[in-house]
């Protein structure tokens, strides 16, 4: 089994997630009291919320660059980012570490296209939902990608930094989630990315009157696939 590098606590509420999502994926696939060989290096999320808002992207990438080179040195056969808005950085970081790193947009593009779907709409952070990074991705591989308003997309983000972030839960915030997905779904959307890790703890497949695509559970699945291989 190969050792997964996992770059979390942004915030730690969806690092979580994935810790339990690999391992009980692994036990799941081998059995007994198997569980995933792994690293992580835990940001504190204050400093890096603080840069992302302040538009410093050239620190937080240096910040991103150095997470990767500790893990990798530290035993890690490839590298997760665990969130997606820190991807907008991706290629830099990939492009300083030897091993793989893989990208959440990959997996969960492969998603889309096992179920058909040619038009998502897109959830996220304000910085995932209208840059080019997370986006140009998708629509490079040909999926088209649209997005709330700008006021949806305001509450979208809100809700991230100062609720799920938090490991708040809010039943409000959830039903105006469902009423912006509903929204995408008028805009002709077959289907919806969670594009922020956060977002699996208020939003369910059930809850959703679209195909929910869980971003966080597609990247931590993957990563045992790539472990056991």
């Amino acid at each position: 089994m190969k050792t997964i590098g996992l770059m979390g606590g942004m915030s730690w509420e969806s690092s979580q997630l994935y810790y339990q999502i690999i391992n009980e994926t692994a036990r799941e696939k081998l059995g007994g009291l198997h569980s995933a060989k792994s690293l992580i290096f835990s940001f504190d999320f204050a400093e890096i919320e603080a840069l992302q808002h302040a538009g410093n992207w050239g620190e937080a990438t240096r910040r991103m660059i150095e997470a990767a080179q500790s893990l990798e040195k530290g035993g890690a056969d490839f590298v997760l980012i665990c969130t997606n808005t820190m991807h907008k950085m991706a290629k830099e970081v990939a492009a300083n570490i030897s091993v793989p790193l893989i990208h959440i947009a990959e997996p969960t593009a492969q998603a889309i296209k096992a179920q058909g779907a040619k038009k998502v709409g897109l959830l996220g952070t304000k910085f995932t939902m209208e840059q080019d990074f997370y986006k140009g991705w998708l629509e490079n591989v040909g999926i088209e990608v649209v997005i709330p308003n700008e006021a949806d997309r305001q509450i979208v983000h809100d809700v991230i930094y100062n609720e799920l972030c938090l490991g708040i839960i809010k039943e409000p915030s959830k039903q105006e989630y469902l009423r912006i997905i509903d929204s995408l779904k008028d805009q002709g959307a077959e289907g919806v990315i969670l594009g922020c890790t956060e977002i699996t703890l208020l939003v369910k497949q059930e809850d959703s009157s679209l195909p929910v695509f869980d971003t966080t559970r597609i990247h931590a699945e993957t990563a045992v696939e790539i472990a056991l291989r």
